[in-house]
């Protein structure tokens, strides 16, 4: 038997780590908060701070990926290091520590990935997909049946419109407006370039949002990847979920169970995302899904074998 592979997925907002075997039997799966994209809108650059925390991380996975006796590694880095004049500064300590570079991922090849992680446990039967996936910086739509047909990556997600749009705390109506009607332009280009978005049989939520509104609407009081994975979280509870986070404080946010304490000042900025396309689209539910971009490393690792 070949030896387990690592896919590590270095994003805006977090940081994960999936340690398998063939791509598909799960040894061990990590994810920590690290912000790399912190001010990247702004400043054009990841901060030192936002560059150590993550490398900090790094050293933890590498410590993980060597108790395995991981034969092969694969790390990709998503839309704060598109966005980043110093990415080569991290990339540079990132290979130190893992001895491999990351990847730098084009938004279309990002979304071909969580296709096929996504869609590697669902039957073709219930396509053709809509994969959705919320990051901290971008947000990427996928559609297809058995394969990827058609991607497109916007510029929105949970760290960039709170950034630049939810100044306070809770967002004042105008704020939440502003952000709404800039997400809605983006799904204006999402229709452009996939037309029959609207029409997917299943439409399917990667990523932190999305498993958060899941957690939240469950009550789950600790994580719990079995009750979230493929749950279907209806437009209404959607709706309930984002009215009930946009009316607190980041401070009574972390009063709700499911909602982890660092996603609490985000997490509103991604409910907008995902709200926005319920409305738009007009779908009556979402399928949440644990398989996402890193199931994809795994799987392409495996299968280059």
């Amino acid at each position: 038997m070949n030896p387990p592979v690592a896919a590590i997925d270095c994003g805006t907002n977090s940081v994960r780590l999936l340690v398998s075997e063939d791509g598909r039997v799960t040894l061990e799966r990590l994810m920590r908060i690290t912000r790399l994209g912190e001010g990247v809108d702004a400043t054009g650059c990841l901060s030192d701070a936002a560059i150590e925390r993550t490398i900090t991380v790094l050293r933890e996975y590498r410590e993980v990926i060597d108790r395995h006796g991981v034969g092969r590694v694969r790390m990709t880095a998503t839309s704060a290091a598109r966005d980043a004049a110093n990415r080569d500064e991290f990339f540079d300590a990132a290979e130190a520590v893992l001895g491999v570079r990351p990847e730098l991922l084009s938004g279309e090849e990002e979304g071909r990935l969580s296709f096929l992680g996504a869609t590697a446990d669902l039957d073709p039967a219930r396509g053709p997909f809509l994969i959705c996936d919320i990051g901290g910086g971008s947000t990427e739509f996928v559609w297809g049946t058995t394969g990827a047909e058609f991607s497109v990556s916007t510029d929105m997600g949970c760290v960039r419109m709170t950034e630049a749009w939810l100044h306070s705390d809770p967002p004042d109506p105008l704020e939440l407006s502003q952000a709404l009607s800039v997400i809605g332009l983006h799904l204006d280009d999402v229709l452009r370039e996939i037309p029959q978005a609207p029409e997917a049989a299943t439409f399917v939520g990667l990523a932190g949002t999305v498993s958060t509104a899941a957690s939240v609407e469950l009550g789950l009081a600790e994580y719990d990847r079995d009750r979230i994975h493929h749950f279907e979280l209806s437009r209404e509870a959607i709706e309930d979920v984002f009215r009930t986070l946009a009316t607190e404080s980041v401070e009574e946010r972390k009063e709700n169970p499911g909602l982890e304490e660092q996603r609490a000042d985000v997490i509103v900025g991604g409910m907008c995302v995902l709200v926005s396309i319920m409305r738009r689209f007009g779908f009556a539910s979402c399928l949440v899904s644990e398989a996402d971009i890193l199931d994809g490393l795994a799987m392409s690792l495996a299968q280059s074998d």
